[in-house]
């Protein structure tokens, strides 16, 4: 089953909780909190506190995404009892396989994430213990960029390669996902699209939000 996971990255910070409870409404699946730190991103967004006052505003799962340096020393901080996914960058822990096992120690489930030009062979080592592999189709740190066409092999191979090893793991895809490109990226083998700006800058975010539902659900 495909799902759609909203970044609140293009909401109005300034009703977070309606605006979560209206993707609850329309019919998303999680709602994707993305974390950056100015250093790892050229980019602030919002940290533990904000995210633990939406925890409980909504039924939806969260599907974390720490765009931060040294993620290990923060993992405890964005644990709620809507975390589903912790995701970190593999360009951002030196010891991944540690950092993954950490996410996991907390009772959630754990994602690692690629920058367009990181290769997939970094991940051979590591594919095993993933529940989550998050490709960036964008460079990280703003919203509302253009995808990279390139991403689509990367998603067929991806998809290949959990095929030929018999293994479990979602792919998640982040960045310039909008109504003309979801289904080709959903039938390269992505189970999970992270749309932002494609929703919060239509004039109806809710409406457009089921128009994504209604070419994901098929």
């Amino acid at each position: 089953m495909n799902m759609l996971s909203p970044s609140i990255l293009s909401a109005d910070f300034s009703k977070l909780a309606e605006e979560i409870q209206m993707l609850e409404k329309a019919g998303a699946d999680y709602i994707h909190i993305d974390v950056m730190d100015g250093h790892f991103v050229p980019n602030i967004t919002i940290g533990p506190v904000v995210l633990k006052s939406l925890a409980g505003k909504t039924k939806l799962p969260f599907d974390v995404h720490l765009m931060i340096e040294n993620p290990e020393r923060y993992l405890q901080d964005f644990i709620t009892d809507n975390t589903e996914f912790i995701t970190v960058h593999m360009e951002a822990c030196i010891h991944a396989h540690r950092v993954i096992q950490q996410i996991k120690g907390l009772g959630v489930k754990a994602g690692l994430s690629l920058n367009p030009a990181t290769p997939l062979n970094t991940l051979e080592s590591i594919l095993e213990e993933l529940d989550l592999v998050l490709l960036m189709s964008v460079n990280p740190g703003f919203g509302g960029q253009n995808f990279i066409d390139t991403t689509i092999e990367k998603i067929k191979k991806l998809d290949e390669i959990r095929k030929e090893k018999n293994l479990q793991f979602k792919i998640e895809i982040d960045g310039g996902i909008n109504l003309e490109n979801v289904e080709k990226i959903l039938s390269a083998g992505a189970d999970m699209v992270v749309v932002g700006a494609a929703i919060f800058a239509a004039k109806d975010p809710f409406e457009e939000t089921k128009k994504f539902i209604s070419l994901i659900k098929v």
